[in-house]
């Protein structure tokens, strides 16, 4: 089962609790612009086509372009999904 929200804590505490950061594509911005939004996990190794970018950039391009989080809790055995998306509001 997933669910929405735009709430920015509700966002940052999911990503966070699943060892997350918020992450731009390479290439994908230019002058200071984050580009394409995406969430990092530690646990799928280092993906060199992405760069770790602060919350609050983050957040500026997430309202900028107005998105909201598509995301999943658990997975159907219940452990802890890392299943998410960002989606048109």
């Amino acid at each position: 089962m997933s669910e929405t929200t735009t709430d920015h804590e509700a966002i940052q505490h999911w990503v966070e609790e699943r060892n997350g950061r918020p992450a731009s594509v390479i290439g994908t911005g230019k002058d200071g612009d984050a580009g394409l939004l995406r969430i990092d996990f530690a646990e799928d190794g280092e993906d060199e086509s992405l760069e770790e970018i602060s919350w609050d950039q983050f957040f500026a391009k997430f309202e900028e372009r107005q998105l909201a989080f598509l995301y999943q809790d658990q997975k159907a055995n219940g452990e802890q999904s890392t299943f998410n998306r960002l989606v048109e509001r």
